[in-house]
């Protein structure tokens, strides 16, 4: 294996396990809701992220650097999706001890909201934009072949980390569910930081 390829790997492993809106979203749909919850909500990211992909291959990235306009109405859906789901949290209920009286979110809306939060943030496609060319082999004949393949692999570590964390949480999920006060404050908390990433989304300018 190629150097440039093991410091790719090796630098996406530590982008992906940082924390931010996607591990958010995954831990919270996990604790919520179990193991397949939060797997469901990483493959809905992931997804997503093959969104950027196709977008980074063929030009959008740049796109949206070169229209304000745009690059402005997706950072805006993408901010106020984010506040609305992180109201969703702050406004839940108070949890039952009894897991059968936890209110459910089908698996199918889990998935669509880890794919739309993911692939509404401009900021993410610029990353790829900017990240993968760097590990792509220039003076070559496929380069877009490169950039795409680079893509996906990202999109698939994506998945494996963020569905083997919100395993965990899951595996974790009927002890935190025993404990009220301790799911209302990952609820809360998940939620004013989901706000305040939606918020900072809003308020972020090109750079």
């Amino acid at each position: 294996m190629e150097a440039i390829t093991l410091l790719f790997i090796f630098t996406s492993i530590v982008i992906i396990l940082t924390p931010g809106q996607d591990m958010i979203l995954v831990m919270s749909r996990s604790i919520s809701q179990g193991q397949k919850a939060g797997i469901m909500t990483a493959l809905g990211v992931s997804v997503g992220l093959l969104g950027h992909t196709l977008f980074a291959t063929f030009g959008l990235g740049s796109l949206l650097m070169a229209s304000e306009w745009l690059f402005n109405i997706i950072k805006f859906i993408g901010a106020a999706y984010l506040i609305y789901i992180g109201y969703q949290l702050l406004t839940s209920k108070e949890p039952k001890l009894s897991m059968k009286n936890m209110p459910k979110v089908s698996y199918k809306k889990m998935f669509m909201q880890g794919a739309i939060s993911n692939i509404m943030n401009p900021k993410i496609t610029i990353f790829y934009f900017s990240y993968l060319p760097q590990f792509v082999t220039l003076n070559s004949s496929n380069e877009t072949l490169q950039l795409f393949i680079l893509g996906i692999t990202f999109a698939l570590l994506t998945f494996f980390i963020k569905s083997t964390i919100g395993f965990i949480s899951g595996l974790l999920s009927f002890w935190i569910k025993a404990k009220p006060i301790v799911l209302k404050y990952i609820n809360k908390t998940s939620g004013v930081i989901l706000i305040l990433l939606g918020l900072k989304l809003a308020t972020e300018q090109r750079t």
